[in-house]
């Protein structure tokens, strides 16, 4: 068996063709120093047959992957196992949000062997060079690593502080471009003909209680300078005309200064973006930075609302100023500065008692009505609340005592009352009962339908206008009882809600 190196990227929910930067920074932080080869499993019929062809020829030892919650798992479990019944001596080494945050599940399974808990830029190639014979640096040294000692024992090394994000390696472009041919990843969307995604930070400096970020980043973040930013981003505009960007950072918008010098030097490119931000860091902002941001090609912000109920907000441990009357007024701003505010709420958080819960999710939709009504474009984004709190918090104790628990197995996590529960579709929580989950999602079908989705740009015209009368009745009464009539016409015409599943592209 040789050394060579696979670096996989699994399947994620409708093989969305977006450029998978977490792998392709993998590979930078081993690039020139071991041999590998990509994998996109969003670019493969049959992803399988290329992985065991490589490790056919004898010459690969490593399967390397990154892993986040939900239906990446449904390529990720079988393929390691597969791999280790096949080839016992191969070695499987995991990264990403799921391997972090359930590392115990992933290393008692006996086919994950070493997990990368965070940036791997550095754990990656020390690691391999452990492994391969080349270090005599102890496992135990090795900073943000997960592994089983000789006596079975699991092991979370000390984690590094974040990296500066400007003199890491350049991610190897055309390397990858080799494998996958950059121009099939830039996709058609509401923003452009060609958007290119992109992240240009590292964690998040808040802790809120229910994320699955803030383990892993320990409420640290460190990022790109603009000028870096606006030189990868200029390379793609010169060479493949991108028209549009989709930062994927956690939080892109926590520098003021940086997000101005970035618009600055933008202005001028005919580029819209759109980043993940915090209300009440952007409410910070003034209207000047916000106008002058709009006009640089800033299109959309995604916000965590979350709730706005303040007590439910302290709950959540967000760490910061936000409040339900800053949500109403922020989207008021975003009004006046022609932004689109895409609002995440998150419904169905455990309370005393069944009346209390209910009460908190009517509560919520009557907020998210308002919201509407200050704001008529601005997105609505509703999960269902899947539990990933932060071990310790006041929150972590009330799912534990309301008799919540993770899959003991790791094949478990493949079943698909757990993947619905990761894509926070089947909460799988024994405080939200049948009725409450219908009200939910009645509701969120109803409000689809009277406020179609501007980022699913094929309902328009006489579509959009068909499904606002046909829903009108409903949503001014608040008869959200089955909406079978809308959901026919949004099972018609295929119909996306905004980002649970990205922005819809061709």
């Amino acid at each position: 068996m040789g050394n060579k190196i696979i670096i996989f990227n699994p399947r994620s929910a409708n093989a969305k063709h977006r450029l998978p930067n977490t792998i392709i920074q993998v590979g930078a932080a081993i690039h020139g120093k071991y041999d590998y080869v990509f994998v996109d499993g969003n670019m493969e019929a049959d992803p399988w047959e290329k992985i065991s062809g490589y490790f056919a020829t004898g010459e690969f030892k490593y399967f390397c992957l990154t892993v986040m919650p939900g239906p990446q798992l449904k390529q990720a479990i079988p393929y390691a196992k597969k791999i280790k019944e096949i080839y016992p001596d191969a070695i499987n080494i995991w990264g990403g949000y799921f391997a972090s945050n359930q590392h115990k599940v992933c290393l008692n399974s006996g086919y994950v062997d070493y997990i990368i808990n965070g940036p791997g830029d550095n754990t990656f190639p020390k690691l391999l060079d452990v492994l391969e014979g080349k270090s005599d640096e102890k496992l135990q040294l090795i900073r943000n690593l997960i592994f089983k000692d000789e006596d079975g024992k699991i092991v979370q090394t000390v984690k590094e502080a974040l990296l500066d994000q400007d003199s890491l390696p350049p991610y190897p472009y055309e390397y990858f471009n080799t494998f996958y041919p950059l121009e099939n990843y830039l996709a058609k969307t509401f923003m452009g003909q060609k958007t290119f995604a992109y992240h240009s930070s590292m964690g998040c400096p808040f802790t809120c209680s229910f994320c699955a970020v803030v383990p892993i980043y320990n409420a640290k973040w460190k990022a790109k300078a603009a000028s870096t930013i606006y030189k990868d981003l200029k390379y793609f505009k010169e060479k493949y005309q991108i028209d549009a960007v989709e930062f994927h950072d956690n939080n892109f918008f926590t520098s003021r200064k940086r997000v101005m010098e970035f618009s600055k030097l933008v202005m001028d490119d005919n580029i819209e973006w759109w980043g993940e931000g915090r209300i009440d860091t952007i409410n910070k902002y003034s209207d000047e930075d916000l106008h002058y941001m709009r006009k640089a090609g800033c299109r959309m912000m995604f916000l965590g609302a979350e709730t706005g109920n303040d007590e439910v907000l302290k709950q959540m441990n967000k760490g910061g100023t936000q409040s339900g009357q800053m949500i109403k007024d922020f989207v008021k701003r975003m009004k006046d500065v022609d932004i689109i505010p895409e609002l995440s709420f998150v419904l169905g958080l455990p309370g005393p008692d069944e009346k209390k819960v209910y009460e908190q999710i009517l509560w919520d939709i009557n907020f998210i009505r308002e919201i509407k009504a200050i704001n008529a474009d601005a997105e609505i984004i509703i999960y269902l609340y899947s539990p990933v709190p932060t071990e310790g918090s006041e929150l972590y104790q009330q799912i534990v005592d309301a008799g919540f628990s993770f899959p003991e197995k790791l094949e478990e996590w493949i079943e698909p009352s757990w993947e619905k529960f990761d894509l926070r579709r089947n909460p799988l929580t024994p405080w939200l009962k049948p009725y409450m989950i219908d009200k939910i999602q009645n509701f969120e079908t109803v409000l689809n339908g009277y406020y179609p989705t501007a980022s699913d740009f094929r309902i328009k015209g006489y579509k959009k206008s068909l499904l606002k009368l046909v829903s009108g009745y409903r949503f001014k009464y608040g008869w959200y009882k089955f909406p079978y009539e809308i959901k026919v016409l949004h099972k018609i015409w295929k119909y996306r809600q905004p980002e649970i599943e990205g922005f819809y592209s061709e």
